[in-house]
This record gives structure tokens, sequence and C-alpha cells, in this order.
């Protein structure tokens, strides 16, 4: 800061416990107990993550849950996974009196839904910096509306913005 030399120190950050098991380790359990009580029979495996933008203290503990016919899971548009993740969430968060982000993904939906938002978000843009008009998707959790903003975020001809409420909250894609 203000061209003087900074000294740094850095500590490598400890796992948070609950009774000797980490919190990866207990949002594991719960979340094949919440499974089993649902009477879906699936595997759930950790999933390693980088650590996310500046500030964020922990990476995501991420979860992919494997098994047969698992649409269930999904629900309509994902709604079912959003919920499952934030009962999830509350439900470890209550256990472990902190709060850690926890991502669920089913067989790789949220990996394949990232990568179709955002070749739907370069199509678009294209059309509305073809045609100076502006167009609006159809309603959208918030990772997905994210995904679109971040996708349209250094496009040069077209911005994008949410607008509505709830669960009607959408995107707008408008030329600049």
């Amino acid at each position: 800061m203000g061209g003087e030399p900074a000294r740094v120190r850095v500590e490598p950050l400890e796992p948070i416990t609950k009774g000797g098991d980490t919190i990866a380790e207990v949002a594991k359990s719960v979340l094949e107990a919440l499974l089993t009580k649902m009477g879906v029979e699936a595997s759930v495996e950790l999933q390693v993550q980088p650590v996310g933008g500046e500030g964020e203290a922990t990476a995501p503990t991420a979860f992919d849950i494997e098994g047969d016919d698992l649409g269930i899971l999904i629900g309509r548009r994902g709604q079912t996974l959003a919920c499952l993740q934030f009962i999830l969430r509350l439900i470890v968060g209550h256990q472990t009196n902190t709060w850690v982000p926890i991502n669920i993904d089913v067989e790789g939906y949220k990996q394949r839904r990232c990568e179709r938002l955002q070749a739907l978000a370069a199509r678009l843009a294209e059309q509305v910096k073809v045609k100076r008009v502006p167009f609006t998707l159809e309603p959208m959790l918030a990772y997905e509306r994210r995904i679109i903003h971040l996708a349209l975020a250094d496009h040069p001809e077209v911005t994008t913005e949410s607008i509505g409420e709830g669960e009607t909250r959408k995107v707008v894609i408008r030329p600049k």
C-alpha cells in the first residue's frame, strides 16, 4: 500500500472439526442419511475443489452423488437439488455451529448445465448484438443467473442485469 514494501504472514487453515470429524465427514454422513431416508440408493463422493475468489477463507465442500435413475434428486430445472443442498447446509450448520459452503451435484448435472448456459449466453449475446433488441431469459435459480452474468461480463457489446423478485427473477441481456 502506498509504495512501501509489505510483509504478509500466511498460516494454513485448520479443518473445522466436530468431535474429531471434519465438516466434510459430518456433511457426508448427513447427506447419506438423508438419501437413505428418501429411499434413494446412491453413493456420495467428496469432490476436491479449488479455493474460490479473493477473501474466501475456505473452498466449498462439494459432493457428487452417483447411482441409477437419480433424476428425482435433480427435479425440475434443478430445484430439488437446490433444496437438498440448502437443507444439508442447514443441518450441518446446526450440528457444527458454523457456516460452511456446501455444494451438491448429481452425476455431473451442474457441470453440464453450466456448459449449456454459457453456450446459450454466447448465442443470445450474438442475437442481441445483431438485432440491437434486449432478450429476457426464463426465470432461473441464483447460481444459474450468476453463470449467465459471468459468461457475458467481459462482452464488449452487451450487458446483463437481473430483474424480478424471488422465483420469477430472470436475466435480461441488453445491447450496450
